[in-house]
C-alpha cells in the first residue's frame, strides 16, 4: 500500500499578509472607535510605539544600502555600456525612458491631485495619528536647492541622512570607480556588494514583521481618524493605478514613434506579456514570454533580444521613478506642502538613478527603500509610507504590466536603432 504524499503547506505572500494586517486594523480599529473612543484612544496609544520602532528599523538601513546600490548600479551600467553597442544602445535607451516617465509623473501627479477633495481637519488629524515632525510649507530657493546637491562633507551628509547630496557623492564615486584597474575595482565592488547584500538582509528581517508594523500603523490611524482614513487610501490607489495605466498607454505612442510599431501589431504581441506580468506581479517571471513575443510576434534579432530583455529586468523598470515622484507628491498633498519646479526637475534625475541600481529588490523593499530617500531628500515626512506600503499592492498589478510594457518597447527602441550585421557576401566565382 503506498503511502499519500504529504500535504502541501500553503504559504501567503508577504504582500498579501500586509494586506489583511491592513483589513484587521482597520476593522479593529474602527469597531473601538465606534464601541468606546476613550478605550480606541488607549489602545492606539500602546500601538504607536510599535509601528514607530518598525518604521525606525527601516529608515537605519536606507543611508548604507542605497549608497551601496547606487554605486554597484553605476558601475554595472558601465560595464554593460562597454561590452558593445547594442549594450550601450539600450543603456541609453534606459535611461532616457526612466528620466522620462518620472518627469510626465512629476506634470502629471500633482495636476491629478488637484482635482481631489482636500479636508484640512482629516489631514491635521492624520498627521497627529502619525506623530509626524513639523515640516515647513515654504519650498526652498532654486539657489538653495542646487547649492546642496553636493555634499562638502560626505560623512556629514550621510550621519545626517541628506539622502539628495549622499546619492550625488555616491554616483561620483561610483563613475570614478568604473575608471579604476579591473582587479582592484572587483575588489572594492564585492565589499560594496556585501555590505548591500548585508542591508538586504536586514531589510527582509524587518520586512518579515511589517504585518505587525502595519497593523500597528494603520490602528493607530484609523482609532483617530476613523473612516477618513479609508478616503485617503482610496484616492492614493486610485493616483497609483491611474499613473502607471497612463505610462503604459503612452508606451504604445512611444514604440510607434520611436521603434515604428505599428500599434495593432504591438498591442498584439504584449497581450500574453501583460497577462504574465499582471497574474504574477514579476517582472523576472515574465522574462520568457517577453523573449517569445519579441522574437516570434514583433521578429526582433533573437542575439538583440536574448541581450537586452535580460538587462531590462535587470537595470530597467520604467514605472519605478514614476511611483518614487507621485508616492512624494501624494504626502506632500496630504501635508499641504508645495514642491517648486527645481526641486522636481533634480529629484527626477534622483529617481531615475536610483531605480536603476535598486532593481532585484523585493517589491515591499523596494518600496521602502527607494521611496525613502526619495521623500527624506524633499523634506517630507516618511510616517506615512508604513501605511501606503499596506496598500500598494493593489496597484502593483499595473506596476508590473507598465514594467514588462516598458522592457518591450525598449527592445523594439533598440532593435530599430542597431544595424543588423550582414552576412558576408561569398567571393565571385573563378
Amino acid at each position: 500500500m503506498t503511502a499519500s504524499p504529504p500535504a502541501r503547506r500553503s504559504r501567503i505572500s508577504a504582500p498579501v499578509k500586509v494586506l489583511i494586517a491592513l483589513l484587521l486594523a482597520t476593522v479593529v480599529g474602527l469597531s473601538l472607535t465606534r464601541y468606546d473612543q476613550a478605550l480606541a484612544l488607549e489602545i492606539a496609544a500602546f500601538a504607536r510605539p510599535i509601528g514607530r520602532l518598525w518604521l525606525n528599523a527601516l529608515q537605519m538601513t536606507v543611508v548604507p544600502l542605497v549608497t551601496a546600490l547606487v554605486i554597484v548600479g553605476v558601475n554595472t551600467a558601465s560595464n554593460a555600456a562597454a561590452s558593445g553597442r547594442t549594450a550601450r544602445n539600450a543603456i541609453i535607451v534606459f535611461l532616457v525612458l526612466l528620466v522620462a516617465a518620472a518627469g510626465f509623473s512629476a506634470l502629471v501627479t500633482p495636476a491629478l491631485l488637484e482635482l481631489v477633495p482636500r479636508d484640512a481637519a482629516t489631514i491635521q488629524t492624520f498627521r497627529d495619528a502619525l506623530s509626524s515632525p513639523a515640516v515647513t510649507t515654504t519650498p526652498p530657493s532654486a539657489a538653495q536647492w542646487i547649492g546642496a546637491l553636493i555634499p562638502s562633507n560626505a560623512l556629514a551628509a550621510a550621519a545626517s541622512a541628506s539622502m539628495l547630496p549622499l546619492v550625488v557623492f555616491a554616483m561620483f564615486f561610483g563613475f570614478a570607480l568604473s575608471r579604476q584597474e579591473d582587479s582592484r575595482r572587483e575588489r572594492l565592488l564585492d565589499i560594496i556588494r556585501i555590505v548591500a547584500d548585508t542591508m538586504i538582509t536586514i531589510v527582509r528581517w524587518v520586512l518579515w514583521a511589517a504585518p505587525v508594523g502595519v497593523f500597528a500603523l494603520v490602528l493607530v490611524v484609523c482609532a483617530e481618524v476613523g473612516m477618513s482614513i479609508l478616503g485617503i487610501l482610496g484616492w492614493y490607489i486610485v493616483l497609483m493605478c491611474v499613473v502607471y495605466i497612463l505610462i503604459t498607454l503612452l508606451l504604445y505612442g512611444v514604440a510607434r514613434l520611436a521603434a515604428g510599431e505599428p500599434l495593432r501589431r504591438f498591442a498584439s504581441a504584449l497581450l500574453p506579456v501583460q497577462a504574465i506580468a499582471g497574474s504574477t506581479q514579476s517582472s523576472l517571471a515574465s522574462l520568457p514570454v517577453m523573449i517569445d513575443s519579441a522574437r516570434n510576434r514583433l521578429g526582433y534579432p533573437a542575439a538583440l533580444t536574448s541581450l537586452v530583455l535580460p538587462m531590462a529586468v535587470s537595470l530597467f523598470r520604467i514605472t519605478s521613478p514614476a511611483q518614487y515622484i507621485a508616492v512624494a507628491s501624494f504626502i506632500a498633498w496630504l501635508y499641504g506642502i508645495d514642491i517648486s519646479a527645481s526641486q522636481y526637475a533634480v529629484t527626477v534625475l534622483l529617481a531615475a538613478a536610483i531605480s536603476m541600481g535598486s532593481t532585484g529588490l523585493p517589491g515591499q523593499a523596494n518600496f521602502m527603500t527607494n521611496n525613502l530617500p526619495i521623500t527624506q531628500s524633499l523634506g517630507l515626512p516618511v510616517e506615512p509610507l508604513g501605511v501606503l506600503l499596506a496598500v500598494d499592492t493593489i496597484p502593483d498589478v499595473f506596476c508590473t504590466i507598465g514594467n514588462a510594457t516598458g522592457g518591450v518597447t525598449a527592445t523594439g527602441i533598440v532593435a530599430r536603432h542597431t544595424p543588423t550585421q550582414a552576412e558576408p557576401e561569398p567571393p565571385p566565382p573563378g
